[in-house]
């Protein structure tokens, strides 16, 4: 199982990406964000590791995330074999789900946030997981959920992110998670107002409590006093 979600907050250009997996090390390999362009997980039976480079290379050029995606897809002769989902700087996402992932395979989309998965112990885990992240963050979050409004973010959002893409992640792995068990997340925080955030647990029986261990840790006085001197750019 790979279990992904991606944000992306066009009025500020923030993106954001949590995974996690039965593997080991799913940080080095799945998710990928660069903030005011997009984002782009690669997963599936057999990740593609090459796919985040060309995806990035046409958001910049302007492509949407169904371009984007579809020029990946296109130079793969084995894209049966992977799940891939990307979105845009407004918060467009497409996704491919080649057929020879293993069950359940499952994505869903709203605007601005997204989340897919194969190897699923049930379908329901992505839903879940883009769910429980629009309750957490949006301020319309009923709304959102409904597709009746796109979701609506408090003006701290980026500050609370981190919270907010862990405790998304606790309440879908606790739905069913992977087949095999969970052993690895990872999470990176883009945004133009702070320096990036990018946690990576490689292998844990427990990754969500080390996820929050490591969390902590950022969230430490002396950590902090570090990490604010860095620069933007």
């Amino acid at each position: 199982m790979t279990l992904s979600l991606v944000h992306c907050h066009p009025a500020t250009g923030t993106v954001a990406t949590i995974t996690a997996t039965g593997g080991v090390a799913v940080g080095g390999y799945v998710h990928h964000c660069w903030r005011g362009v997009g984002a782009c997980v690669t997963q599936g039976r057999f990740t593609n590791p090459w796919y985040p480079t060309q995806v990035h290379g046409a958001l910049v050029d302007g492509a949407t995330a169904k371009q984007a995606l579809g020029a990946a897809i296109s130079q793969d002769s084995d894209a049966a074999l992977r799940q891939c989902l990307v979105m845009d700087a407004h918060g467009r996402s497409s996704v491919h789900s080649g057929s020879e992932n293993i069950a359940e395979v499952a994505d869903i989309r709203f605007p601005g946030v997204a989340a897919v998965g194969n190897m699923l112990q049930s379908s329901d885990v992505v839903q879940i997981l883009a769910e429980q992240f629009l309750s957490l963050s949006a301020t319309n979050s009923g709304a959102a959920i409904k597709r009746s409004e796109a979701p609506h973010y408090p003006n701290h959002h980026d500050r609370h992110l981190l919270a907010h893409l862990i405790g998304a992640l606790d309440a879908a792995l606790d739905a069913g998670g992977d087949k095999r068990g969970t052993r690895s997340a990872a999470l990176r925080i883009e945004s133009f107002q702070q320096a990036p955030i990018d946690l990576r647990v490689d292998w844990s029986e427990d990754v969500v409590a080390a996820l929050r261990e490591l969390a902590d840790q950022f969230m430490s006085d002396d950590f902090q006093a570090f990490w604010r001197h860095l620069p933007l750019r």
